[in-house]
Parts: structure tokens; sequence; C-alpha cells
């Protein structure tokens, strides 16, 4: 089980390809707020509502200052028919070795189903732009959780 992060943790940096295969830096975007979320898998119902949530709030999450990141263990191949598919406008970001997800203590031990399963633990963090996190949250639901992010950040 990897650790979890807290307010005020340093984030960890990362280096992901994205739907394309290019490489997508948070070191980057040091000096913005940036929402990252990691999601189980591309082209499910609940990663695709989640997903087209960000998508639908992204232009008034870009003038309130935040960029979205989405991270999930799918290859860019897979994340490139995802983006097509539901026009997601923001990157989606390829970790198949899990590396980054359980750097953000988002793979581990989770209950699906009534049963004890390892995966994807559906997390978003909000990282200012010092590079320390300023949100964390595990165990969002798919359905109403951007409206809630929104709400939490006075958006």
């Amino acid at each position: 089980m990897s650790e979890r992060l807290s307010i005020g943790d340093a984030a960890p940096d990362f280096t992901l390809p994205d739907a394309d295969g290019n490489d997508v830096s948070l070191a980057d975007l040091r000096g913005k707020n940036v929402i990252v979320y990691f999601y189980p898998a591309a082209m499910t119902p609940g990663c695709t509502k989640q997903a087209c949530d960000f998508r639908d709030s992204l232009d008034s999450l870009a003038a309130a200052g935040y960029a979205v990141l989405g991270v999930s263990p799918d290859k860019p191949a897979k994340l490139a028919k995802f983006r097509e598919r539901d026009g997601v406008t923001f990157p989606l970001l390829s970790d198949p070795d899990k590396e980054v997800l359980s750097a953000y203590g988002a793979f581990g031990e989770k209950t699906m189903y009534g049963k004890k399963v390892t995966g994807v633990i559906r997390s978003t963090f909000v990282i200012a732009p010092d590079g320390k996190i300023a949100v964390a949250q595990y165990n969002v639901k798919a359905t109403g959780h951007v409206a809630k992010l929104r709400r939490d950040l006075g958006l």
C-alpha cells in the first residue's frame, strides 16, 4: 500500500507520455495551479463521466488559473481513442508501470463491490504554484466530483 499524500506535502514530480506519446512534466507547470486526477481505465462509464465533467469545466477552470491532467495506467494508444471518442481537451497521461499512481497513494488496496482488490484509487490532487499539495482527495466518486471540487475551490 502506498503512502497517502496530505495538504502541504511536496507533490511528487513526474514525466509521463500523453495520448500522442509526448512527454508531459509536472515541473513544466510549476508556477501554476494544477489539478491532477487519477482514474482506473479509459473508456469505462465512470471514467468517461469524470473526464467529460472535467472537459466541460475546463474553460472555467482555466480562467481561474487551473490546468488539468488525467492519469491512468492505460497505454497512449487507448488514451488517444478515449480523447477522440469523447472530445477530451486536456492531457491524458499514461502510467502503465503505476509508479506515479503509487507515488501519489492512488494505487493500492480498495473495496470494490464489497471485495478487497488492488487497483487504481480514484483520486484528485490540486497542486499549488509552489509545487505543494493544496487539496488531496482519495476515493472520490466519478459522478459529481468535478462540481464538488469546484465548490471546494470556490469556483
